[in-house]
């Protein structure tokens, strides 16, 4: 009987993304009912072949899956690559044909999985985010990417086409590196490591508009560029999400503890998980920045406000003795000395400006302007 081995929980993919599926399986259904519970993302679903070893390379798109189906006991490595998962009747079918547990196949079309790597007879299954980053809207894009390795096999199953792997189909079409002469295990690490690469590209395009917002917050803090800093924040979140358990799921390839991976890839393997670490830490650098940028714009919105007030406040205090003389002279008593004389109106004008210019040279002395 195939044994499982669970290192992660499922957990739904910034609200929407993070909380939330498009749809799931009829509460009480028995373990390994495959239901497709993400959106339709791909019109039709795509079927593309690699074959090769050492000395030869076949490469191909398949127009039925049945196509691949004598491929489970060939020498040669076979990268079956699988564009669309709302045809559950193409998962099954790869699933009867390889002997694939149905748990693992339960899992690849549940779309909001937790990244994690499972163990099962003859094969196992790998599970991350495949993330890409929308320069219009400054989103991050999650996708899930689903591996399953087994003797001489490796599918990989995409929700929508295209994707991050065409420096590894290059190495496979010219040779280069060792990836033709090892096993699919090291094809798993291959594409692996070019997803984690992928994040730091990502990292790098929200590190460039973490600076520009950093620049327009000291020059003009406003609503847009909080909402920008807030927006981002939980786009980081996203790639938190994304990174953190993935993580852990190296950890356990690395350290021998899936025995489908052969000691040689495992070296590799450790080299993915330094590199997961290092992504980790920049996207913990990256939201205390945002962080700081966001206090940043908190106390240039209260700066500008206290120096609104400072001005209001002095223009309210020059008033005060101002007001105090006009409402004086506005009071309607017969007998004021001061209403006979001739010069009283603009003497009074004139004291009542040498005591506005006086306070403003007491407040500049005092260095309040």
């Amino acid at each position: 009987m195939a044994t499982k081995r669970r290192t992660g929980f499922t957990a739904p993919s910034v609200l929407g993304r993070l909380v939330g599926r498009v749809g799931s399986k009829a509460a009480g259904a028995s373990p390994g009912t495959l239901v497709h519970t993400g959106q339709r993302k791909a019109d039709e679903v795509l079927i593309r072949l690699i074959d090769y070893d050492a000395d030869s390379l076949q490469e191909r798109t398949l127009a039925d899956i049945s196509e691949c189906f004598d491929l489970a006991d060939d020498p040669p490595v076979s990268w079956i690559n699988i564009d669309g998962l709302h045809d559950v009747s193409v998962i099954e079918s790869v699933g009867k044909q390889f002997g694939l547990h149905r748990l693992a196949l339960e899992d690849v079309l549940s779309v909001s999985q937790r990244p994690k790597v499972e163990e099962y007879e003859n094969h196992f299954l790998f599970i991350g985010k495949m993330l890409s980053f929308d320069v219009e809207d400054e989103s991050v894009v999650s996708e899930q990417l689903s591996l399953i390795v087994g003797p001489s096999y490796l599918f990989s199953f995409q929700e929508r086409q295209g994707d991050v792997f065409d420096p590894v189909r290059e190495r496979i079409r010219h040779g280069k590196g060792r990836i033709r002469s090892l096993g699919p295990d090291y094809l798993a690490y291959a594409l692996i490591d070019t997803i984690v690469d992928n994040y730091f590209r990502i990292l790098e395009q929200i590190g460039d508009r973490i600076e520009q917002i950093e620049e327009a917050v000291l020059q003009d803090p406003s609503i847009e560029l909080m909402h920008r800093i807030h927006h981002l924040r939980r786009e980081m979140l996203v790639l938190r999400r994304a990174v953190w358990p993935l993580r852990e799921t190296l950890g356990l390839m690395y350290r021998g503890e899936i025995p489908n991976i052969d000691e040689r890839t495992q070296l590799y393997l450790r080299d993915a998980y330094d590199h997961a670490v290092q992504v980790i830490d920049t996207v913990e650098s990256l939201r205390e920045v945002l962080s700081g940028a966001m206090d940043l714009h908190m106390s240039g919105v209260s700066n500008r406000m206290n120096e609104v007030m400072k001005v209001l406040t002095i223009i309210a205090t020059i008033f005060i003795p101002l007001s105090f003389f006009a409402g004086l002279y506005g009071m309607n008593f017969e007998y004021m000395p001061e209403l006979g004389v001739r010069w009283a109106y603009p003497a009074l004008l004139a004291f009542m400006a040498s005591v506005g210019i006086g306070m403003l040279w007491l407040f500049r002395k005092k260095k309040w302007l």
